[in-house]
């Protein structure tokens, strides 16, 4: 009988822990980098034991919803604002509304890696005026860049999802004016020492312990298996000595009889 873990997963398993993962950020129990890496893993896996491992920290699809985060009272946008200067927006922080940054003729860098997105879509307005706005975000969510540059630039630079998947979204409206709006994937600045990094090795060491431990076992079996044929070997022929043995003494005497 098979171990039901490594059963094989099918679409309709992947998505519905996909949909469990991003019910687990909105509820601010992950950060947007590690859900794009559960996320990307969970398409990509191909036992019921791999899906598991992705949620096994988290609440089965039947708990009880964690308590709401408080509205935002106010504005209905966050701005960043960098005005001959620099605003930087790094680390651990809460994206629960619309987001906005501006520079003019300064710098405004928005890292969303490690920020627990209380929302379905990241949803940012950039406006640039000589200077420049950066946005970084995890490599496999997918970005949607609309809006205008005049003798300016705005550019997309991620290893974004595979298409048909459900992915994060990070959605940019950008307006350049003699400078540029950049949205750019993990591999494309600078190392990140996060979480998820070491939940993504701790995956990968539990498949790699799940092999060693299969080929232990499958060594074991040998052995075991490989002494009980030597054994039944020996005793085969034990009896086939004793009965050459009883053969011969019965022919000797056939003999001395004539």
């Amino acid at each position: 009988m098979s171990d039901p873990g490594e059963l094989r997963a099918s679409d309709a398993e992947r998505e519905a822990v996909v949909e469990q993962l991003r019910v687990a950020s909105v509820e601010g129990r992950l950060t947007l980098a590690e859900l794009t890496d559960r996320t990307e893993a969970a398409y990509t896996a191909t036992t019921h034991a791999e899906l598991a491992l992705l949620t096994q920290d988290l609440p089965g699809p039947g708990a009880a919803p964690a308590a709401p985060a408080p509205a935002a009272q106010g504005r209905k946008r966050r701005w960043f604002v960098g005005v001959m200067g620099d605003t930087k927006r790094r680390g651990k922080w809460r994206i629960d509304q619309e987001l906005g940054a501006v520079a003019v003729m300064g710098d405004v860098v928005l890292d969303l890696r490690e920020a627990e997105v209380r929302t379905d879509v990241v949803d940012i307005t950039a406006v640039s005026v000589m200077g420049d706005v950066k946005i970084i975000v995890p490599d496999g969510v997918n970005v949607d860049l609309d809006g205008m540059a005049v003798m300016g630039d705005k550019r997309v630079d991620v290893l974004e999802g595979a298409p048909g998947t459900n992915v994060p979204v990070v959605r940019v409206r950008a307006y350049a004016v003699m400078g540029d709006v950049k949205v750019l994937g993990d591999s494309r600045a600078k190392p990140l020492k996060r979480g998820f990094a070491a939940w993504r090795e701790h995956w990968r060491q539990m498949h790699g312990e799940d092999w060693r431990e299969l080929g232990r076992q499958i060594r074991d079996d040998t052995r075991a298996l490989n002494r009980e044929i030597n054994d039944q070997t020996r005793g085969l022929n034990r009896q086939i000595r004793e009965q050459t043995r009883e053969m011969n003494r019965q022919i000797r005497d056939q003999r001395r009889g004539y």
